[in-house]
């Protein structure tokens, strides 16, 4: 057993991350999810809790698969899911590059904004559903990749795009679950490459995956009873808690 997994410290902050996340790719927004990683930081180096992360998040997505089956948008995966690839694709190529500090607050300003953006529009426009735009999925999706790869952070510019369709929340949890479970399972081979996996984060890894599917599952049930009135205006504050949370992590540690 490695050092990490006899540390009592690991538990107190890896276990409430876990549910956390878990909760959030249920369909609970993204605000809970990203308190996680930082919250593993506490007691581990940022990059090692994004790499024991990573397969958690895969059994997550799998666990969402299941309670999302049926619900999706062909036309929202068809525009997005080649600009997420390339996201990734990029955020491998700049690995050595970019921070994921910097890629925290750059996201967190552009949640803050779009939050801003909802506030200010009139009640009457909010309710009116965006069309497609093949050209703004594009730019948003590679975002998402990029972000997510770099710092697990690609929930802000995917619902940049997607939330302005104003999707029934079932479909649009659904699609939203099946284009991270791709981008998810394609971010393994780089993180390989990048030697982000060892014997300890694994280990690690195998401890928490339990309570993966159980918290994804309870996340799940709690957004299928939500009506779209109460559904989207949860999920506005949540990116702004999301945005908040990512810009002042941003900034502290680029201080």
């Amino acid at each position: 057993m490695s050092d990490l997994l006899m540390n009592p410290w690991f538990y107190a902050a890896a276990v409430p991350a876990t549910i956390l996340i878990g909760l959030s790719k249920g369909g609970l927004g993204g605000a809970m999810g990203q308190v996680g990683v930082p919250l593993m930081a506490l007691v581990m180096p940022p990059v090692q809790a994004a790499a024991i992360m990573l397969p958690i998040l895969i059994i997550m997505d799998v666990a969402s698969l299941w309670s999302w089956r049926g619900y999706r948008d062909a036309k929202t995966l068809k525009l997005m899911l080649p600009g997420g690839l390339l996201g990734v694709g990029i955020g491998w190529l700049t690995a050595s590059i970019v921070t994921d500090d910097m890629v925290k607050l750059i996201v967190g300003v552009i949640a803050i904004v779009f939050f801003a953006r909802y506030f200010f529009v009139s009640a009457a426009k909010r309710s009116i559903a965006q069309p497609h735009n093949a050209a703004s999925a594009t730019f948003w999706s590679t975002i998402a990749g990029f972000t997510s790869f770099v710092a697990h952070a690609g929930g802000p510019p995917y619902q940049v795009y997607a939330l302005p369709l104003r999707q029934d929340p079932k479909i649009y949890n659904g699609t939203s679950v099946i284009f991270f479970a791709i981008i998810n399972a394609v971010k393994v081979i780089p993180y390989f490459a990048l030697g982000q996996f060892d014997t300890a984060n694994l280990e690690a890894s195998a401890v928490l995956i339990p309570l993966a599917p159980l918290a994804t599952f309870a996340g799940a049930w709690i957004v299928k009873r939500m009506r779209p009135e109460v559904f989207y205006p949860f999920m506005y504050v949540m990116i702004l808690l999301m945005g908040l949370k990512l810009t002042y992590d941003g900034i502290v540690s680029l201080l």
